[in-house]
């Protein structure tokens, strides 16, 4: 197979630098999703990356669902779509912080280079954090009081009232989730403050 050298003199064959070439794009991609903008504290920056790490632990305490042999097709595919979903809603928090929630990204039809109206993104996001608050706080609440949402006593098959070790992982890995309503509140005020400055 023909070698090319790279800039660094090193000989490369075309696949590894067919590799290279996509993991450097993979690169920069995830550096202009995640980087802030100025303006953006430090503390801010990892506030949008602590909601994406209080939603993870729930994704993955889904998936093994996907190997359970009673579940049908359905059910082995909801806990994978959903935990997809989720990370997908929570990565949104980035937007609140990076280029791409202040200007509309080139692939956006019709509206690339233009800036993002400020309420375009915090009504959302505000919305967003009261409801994801109110709906986890309650989840939890009622988890702990034994009863579901509705006020019907938990089925036995339900984790949180397995015990043992099943209710302490379900717990660690649900409680974060606490968190996700508050920070996306907290990123929103910043947001909005910080538009408010640079217009």
């Amino acid at each position: 197979m023909p070698q090319l050298l790279d800039v660094d003199g090193s000989a490369r064959t075309r696949p590894e630098r067919a590799a290279r070439t996509r993991s450097g794009r993979f690169r920069a991609a995830w550096r202009a999703a995640h980087a802030p903008v100025a303006g953006v504290s430090p503390a801010t920056r990892r506030m949008a990356y602590a909601v994406q790490l209080a939603v993870l632990p729930s994704c993955l305490w889904r998936l093994p669902i996907v190997f359970d042999s009673e579940a049908g097709p359905v059910g082995r595919m909801y806990p994978v779509l959903l935990s997809v979903l989720s990370e997908a809603v929570a990565f949104t928090a980035f937007g609140l912080i990076a280029r791409w929630g202040e200007v509309f990204p080139r692939w956006v039809p019709f509206l690339a280079g233009r800036r993002v109206p400020t309420a375009a993104a915090v009504v959302p996001a505000v919305t967003g954090a009261v409801i994801l608050t109110v709906m986890w706080t309650t989840a939890i609440v009622t988890d702990f009081l034994d009863v579901t949402i509705r006020g019907d006593a938990q089925p036995a098959d339900f984790p949180g009232a397995a015990g043992g070790l099943e209710s302490f992982w379900y717990y660690i890995c649900y409680t974060p989730l606490l968190l996700w309503g508050p920070l996306l509140g907290v990123l929103a005020v910043a947001y909005a403050k910080r538009r408010r400055v640079t217009g």
